[in-house]
């Protein structure tokens, strides 16, 4: 792939655009690829990174994919530059089952990082807004600077077709911020979207996670009307390394997207 364009999201955060370099590839990317799976992006070497595609299922003529720079590969990615190329690997994993919310609404819930898998759902639904009902997005970060995305958050905040929910974390609010200070949970009780006809998809740090599933169940949500991502217990992204073992689960082979039901169901210790 040919890194066609770069952008910094946030500190240590970065988005890379990248283009197919043959047709062949492209078209069986096209075919395979559906909003919720991943791939190994990869620098010679140095290695291999597992992460989401970035980019929704209705735009396949390129891949984009935001990281945080946390270790070698993601540090050789980060300082990767136009024009250069790297290597990717998939589409992995199962998918968000988007012809099934045809006709609901949606929620949306993130939190910091964890924006990029939920953005490709969000993206795959704008571009065939007139499938699905009203769409509310509720998103939140440790601070402002830590928000990614934030051209895109300022497009979807002018739409009138979209309810833009948008949080930090209390102190890290800057002195013209005019949306909520609170924890994501709070605000998403705050807000209290109704949990008739709608299905929430939900994608963030396990312990947002937790509290956000508590939060939807109070407000009336049905486990098997919730969709989250586990992906960020990832490594290897095809099930030999262990560390996305969770009881009999392996989150890349099995995974990563899951309903609430199924998250349930496992053992939440090794959650």
């Amino acid at each position: 792939m040919k890194i066609a364009a770069t952008r910094n999201e946030a500190p240590g955060v970065k988005t890379l655009r990248l283009e197919f370099q043959d047709t062949a590839d492209q078209e069986k990317f096209a075919a395979a690829y559906r909003t919720g799976m991943f791939g190994l992006y990869g620098i010679y070497g140095e290695g291999e990174s597992t992460f989401c595609v970035a980019s929704p299922e209705t735009r396949k003529d390129y891949i984009e994919c935001t990281f945080r720079q946390s270790g070698r590969v993601t540090t050789a990615l980060a300082a990767a530059e136009e024009g250069d190329r790297i290597t990717f690997r998939g589409p992995y994993g199962n998918r968000f089952p988007i012809e099934e919310f045809h006709g609901k609404n949606l929620l949306f819930i993130a939190g910091g990082i964890a924006l990029p898998p939920t953005r490709s759902v969000i993206w795959s639904c704008l571009d065939q807004r007139e499938k699905f009902g009203k769409i509310t997005i509720v998103y939140g970060a440790r601070t402002v600077a830590d928000l990614v995305y934030k051209q895109e958050l300022d497009e979807w905040a002018e739409r009138e077709d979209v309810e833009l929910v948008l949080t930090v974390d209390p102190g890290g609010e800057s002195p013209d911020w005019k949306h909520h200070v609170g924890f994501v949970p709070a605000i998403l009780e705050e807000a209290a979207p109704a949990p008739g006809n709608c299905v929430a998809v939900l994608c963030g740090p396990p312990i947002m996670i937790k509290f956000t599933l508590a939060s939807l169940k109070k407000l009336g949500f049905e486990e098997a009307n919730v969709y989250t991502t586990l992906e960020n217990r990832m490594k290897c992204g095809v099930g030999k390394c262990g560390r996305c073992n969770v009881g009999s689960v392996y989150v890349c082979k099995e995974g990563p997207v899951f309903t609430a039901e199924e998250v349930s169901a496992m053992p939440a210790a090794d959650l």
